[in-house]
């Protein structure tokens, strides 16, 4: 039973054997995780399209339910750029402009997309963290650093600028600038070089919470609100009541394909970072549980009328440079946070809104990787097209749009390699009984009246056609023409039944040719289609090879000459 439990509350295992020795260092790094997820919270918060406390509460419960269900130990749960992104594409254009129904709609597809995670990792579906590939991700999270620096345009200068993508946000920007508001843009620039410079001179000092004590100071000592610079105003102290979200029938269908594209991007976002850190720390971790962990995150934001979260790097990168141990870490910063919302939101009303600008676009600026772009560029075309659609979706689109184009090409991509795979005349290696791609090896050494063919991968229903047009053009290219062919299904691991008519057909087709045809080294699933089609017997079962060698062995007999 005790066993049974661990596996799905990993933490639980760790508390059992603590050693009280590692408190010490992970309550430093609760500490240091609180102070950096304070103003990132609240700053993330105004991002989702939430009241700035909305961040907070988002905050708390993610990081006592990962403790004790996930498998990570330095991963902190918590807002992330990207979610927030997704939260606010898939809510605004719903609540339209109600502050009450944006909560609830928030609440609503925080919890399904808890609830979706959940049956994921029940079903044991951690491997789509694969499914998003690099360069999709790569050109997403880029967009989304763009959109984020763009929408904080109007708030960095103190400007009024309707929301209406990407490029009609920047023009609007641009026609309006000379409207901007000097004392905020004093304020959010000061608070930026701020943040990068302590980025740069002392990186394990917690930057976004000394630039927010300086701006609080700032804003109290220069009575920057009577300066016409906004503020954040009044947080509620406290944790909220808990509510039940009030939803329209028309929503469920929006919310569940939000749902869907937060679950996916959190889970790869988060696996990410968790990777990263088991492989430095040296430890595994199980992705179908990682899932479920997130799940539980996603639902402990719920109650508290928060928002969806995701591993967040930042703030797990301060947990590792603090030395944290154990999952310890998220409940020691849990605690912090709630004493922050018992005790000290009325300084944080002071907080200048240019610094929070200032915040989230530093923050975007480190999700937004020129250097991954212009690599992939210089060594794969395609997948640097992959990340410019995925790139342009998000900014033009929009979030999730952008993302299920790029998806969509993706996938297009992949049938179409799937489509036309590699394939290989094959000759024998001089020296030994090996059998080798011509085109790479031009030494191999080929057999006159023979031809050698290798499908490089299962013949199915959308390339088998693709298969018969290449024996043929194979069969008519070789020189004198051929009398038999070898078809190597080394590298086919599978075969459907249009597959096998395709084979039948070619059998016939090359018999009545003249050319016999026989088939070499198919593998056990291969081999067990042929005898349920009656392939096998058919073709004969003396032209069934285990091996390339073997089959030409077979044939180097009268009337065929020796490798040429």
């Amino acid at each position: 039973m005790a066993s049974r439990l661990a596996s799905f509350f990993p933490g639980l295992a760790v508390l059992r054997h603590y050693d009280p020795s590692w408190f010490r260092q992970d309550l430093l790094a609760g500490v240091s995780v609180a102070a950096v997820a304070v103003p990132i919270a609240i700053a993330y918060a105004q991002l989702a399209g939430v009241p700035p406390a909305h961040g907070l509460y988002a905050s708390i419960l993610p990081l006592v339910a990962y403790a004790f269900v996930g498998s990570s130990r330095q991963l902190i749960m918590a807002p992330d750029a990207a979610t927030c992104a997704i939260v606010a594409a898939t809510v605004m254009p719903l609540a339209a402009g109600d502050p009450a129904r944006s909560i609830s709609l928030t609440m609503a597809l925080t919890l399904m997309t808890g609830v979706f995670c959940i049956v994921c990792g029940v079903m044991r579906l951690g491997f789509l963290t694969n499914f998003l590939a690099r360069p999709i991700l790569l050109g997403y999270l880029n967009g989304i650093a763009l959109s984020i620096i763009s929408g904080q345009l109007g708030r960095l200068f103190g400007l009024s600028l309707e929301s209406g993508g990407f490029f009609r946000l920047l023009a609007r920007f641009m026609s309006r600038l000379g409207q901007t508001h000097v004392p905020t843009l004093v304020v959010g620039l000061s608070i930026f070089v701020l943040l990068r410079v302590l980025k740069k001179v002392s990186p394990r000092v917690p930057a976004p919470l000394v630039a927010v004590a300086a701006a609080i100071v700032a804003a109290w000592t220069l009575d920057l609100g009577d300066r016409g610079v906004t503020l954040l105003g009044t947080i509620p102290a406290g944790l909220p009541a808990l509510m039940i979200p009030a939803l329209h029938e028309s929503d469920s269908v929006p919310l569940a394909l939000g749902a869907v594209g937060l679950a996916l991007i959190s889970f790869n976002s988060a696996m990410v970072t968790a990777r990263g850190f088991a492989i430095k720390n040296r430890y595994e971790i199980d992705s179908n549980q990682e899932f479920i962990a997130l799940g539980a995150a996603d639902i402990g934001a719920a109650l508290l009328q928060g928002f969806a979260v995701s591993g967040a790097d930042s703030r797990t990168a301060v947990n590792d440079s603090a030395g944290g141990k154990t999952q310890v870490t998220s409940l020691v910063a849990a605690a912090v946070l709630v004493l922050v919302l018992m005790f000290l939101t009325v300084p944080l009303a002071l907080l200048p809104i240019p610094a929070l600008a200032a915040i989230l676009i530093n923050s975007a600026l480190s999700l937004f990787d020129l250097e991954s772009m212009v690599r992939l560029w210089r060594i794969h075309r395609q997948e640097f097209a992959l990340a410019l659609i995925a790139l342009l979706g998000v900014i033009s689109v929009g979030v999730l749009p952008g993302v299920v184009v790029a998806v969509g090409v993706a996938l297009v991509q992949i049938l179409a390699r799937a489509s036309y795979p590699h394939d290989a005349i094959l000759g024998r290696v001089p020296g030994g009984h090996a059998f080798s791609n011509v085109a790479d090896h031009p030494q191999a050494e080929t057999y006159p009246g023979l031809v050698i063919y290798r499908f490089d991968s299962a013949l199915l229903f959308f390339n088998a056609d693709y298969f018969k047009s290449r024996v043929r053009a194979a069969v008519a290219e070789a020189s004198p023409a051929p009398r038999h062919l070898v078809i190597s299904a080394e590298t086919m691991p599978a075969v459907d039944t249009t597959g096998m008519a395709v084979l039948g057909e070619l059998v016939e087709e090359l018999s009545g040719r003249g050319i016999a045809v026989r088939v070499a080294a198919a593998k056990g699933g291969v081999r067990l289609m042929f005898d349920r089609t009656g392939f096998g017997a058919r073709i004969g079962a003396d032209r069934l090879h285990p091996t390339v060698a073997a089959a030409v062995e077979a044939l180097t007999g009268p009337g065929l000459p020796g490798p040429s």
